[in-house]
């Protein structure tokens, strides 16, 4: 009576344990990333009242005569099964499709979430809402990001200046009118800029010299003023395709424009190209069509592609990135320790594999969604009527051995 007693208690704490945890995953159903659990048990000690007989010659052997004591707590298991991926519209959340975790310090401790509801600090760090520090690789100069470098703090700090490019390349295209009389002009005009970002109107006109031929002139500037250009003749054969200059480009020499230190090039199309100049009949419609330069700019905002990489778009038009956050995967994600809302490694769980989304088996980013808790309601109030009558059927056993040692003690009246 007292055995069944002690082995009905731990029955009582272990499913105490198992309503533990399963209220813990209800209050959890509306956590952004969160990651039920489930309870396992098994036996204790047995205690042997007799051991096995093995068989003789006339007789049959006998199997073990034992009696258990009750039941313990195994362990927990996380379900890191995938939670509904639900639209926000803010470009900072991000959920993970598929496996892996974001990687965030928090006080100098590497930590790892599936909650992708983070926001920007007074500095610019991507930030989670209890203030740790999402981490990833930061771009150089130039916007070029280095995967296999170590990883440390995504900034990205609206207004942020972006340097000018200077102009280099204008590219033109379109038709120069074939049956145009000699001395016939058309003039075309863009803007450029000088290695500071700094503005320059320059203006082309193209003056019909003879059949077939075009001269072209250029001025910049303002007021405008005359610049020298290279193969600014332009010749076309009868079918109206360019003949000259043989590399296709009008050149301005580096230096020619006041604060243009670079070369520029003006291209006219490749051969056989659509978009070409040519030489047709009919109405002109020779026109600009790109030049690679840009002033300087500012962050106005940015998106987070699949790959964690952060574009920035800037006022003067240009993108580039910025940064790109970092995930992580683990051999036996099931052995990571769950610390208020994130998780932390083990030795049981491996070592982290830091990449960027995509590869080595980690999942894909969605910007502007979340993953919801991967809470199952009807799972786990199944579980809580389990937990539930396993109690009370422990419960009972122990009111019983109560009543009988009751009976035992009413003997000696």
């Amino acid at each position: 009576m007292i055995r069944s007693m002690s082995s009905a208690l731990s029955g009582l704490r272990n499913h105490q344990l198992m309503l533990d945890v399963v209220g813990n995953d209800i209050a959890n159903v509306s956590t952004v990333g969160f990651k039920s659990s489930s309870t396992v048990f098994s036996d204790v000690l047995t205690q042997t009242l007799r051991g096995a007989g093995a068989p003789g010659a006339e007789t049959a052997g006998t199997n073990p005569a034992q009696v258990g004591l009750g039941s313990r707590l195994a362990g927990t298991v996380q379900s890191f099964t995938q939670g509904a991926i639900q639209r926000t519209g803010r470009t900072e959340d991000l959920a993970i499709q598929g496996d892996g975790f974001f990687i965030v310090d928090n006080n100098g401790q590497d930590m790892y979430t599936r909650a992708g509801n983070f926001s920007l600090d007074a500095n610019g760090n991507l930030a989670t809402m209890d203030g740790s520090l999402v981490q990833g690789w930061r771009a150089d100069a130039f916007g070029e990001v280095d995967t296999n470098g170590p990883i440390g703090s995504v900034q990205i700090s609206v207004g942020a200046l972006v340097p000018p490019n200077q102009s280099n390349e204008v590219t033109m295209g379109g038709n120069l009118p074939a049956d145009a009389v000699v001395g016939t002009i058309q003039t075309l005009s863009v803007t450029v800029y000088d290695e500071q970002g700094t503005a320059v109107q320059l203006n082309l006109t193209f003056e019909k010299t003879a059949a077939n031929a075009w001269t072209t002139t250029a001025t910049a500037g303002e007021p405008p003023v005359a610049v020298a250009l290279t193969d600014n003749l332009l010749t076309f054969d009868g079918l109206g395709e360019l003949t000259a200059p043989a590399d296709r480009n009008i050149n301005i020499a580096g230096g020619v424009i006041p604060g243009m230190t670079n070369a520029i090039s003006i291209e006219l199309g490749a051969a056989g190209q659509p978009g070409r100049f040519t030489q047709y009949a009919g109405s002109p419609s020779a026109a600009i069509t790109n030049q690679n330069g840009s002033p300087t700019g500012s962050l106005q905002s940015f998106a987070v592609a699949q790959d964690g990489t952060i574009v920035g778009n800037y006022s003067n038009g240009q993108t580039r990135s910025i940064g790109q956050v970092a995930m992580a995967v683990f051999a036996n994600p099931g052995g990571l320790e769950r610390v208020a809302g994130s998780w932390r490694a083990t030795p049981n769980s491996g070592l982290a594999q830091v990449g960027p989304a995509g590869g080595g088996g980690r999942g894909l980013l969605s910007s502007g969604t979340l993953e919801n808790s991967n809470v199952d309601l009807a799972e786990e109030f199944t579980r809580l009527i389990v937990a539930q009558r396993g109690f009370q059927g422990n419960a009972r056993v122990i009111t019983t051995a109560d009543e009988i040692l009751q009976e035992v003690v009413n003997l000696s009246r």
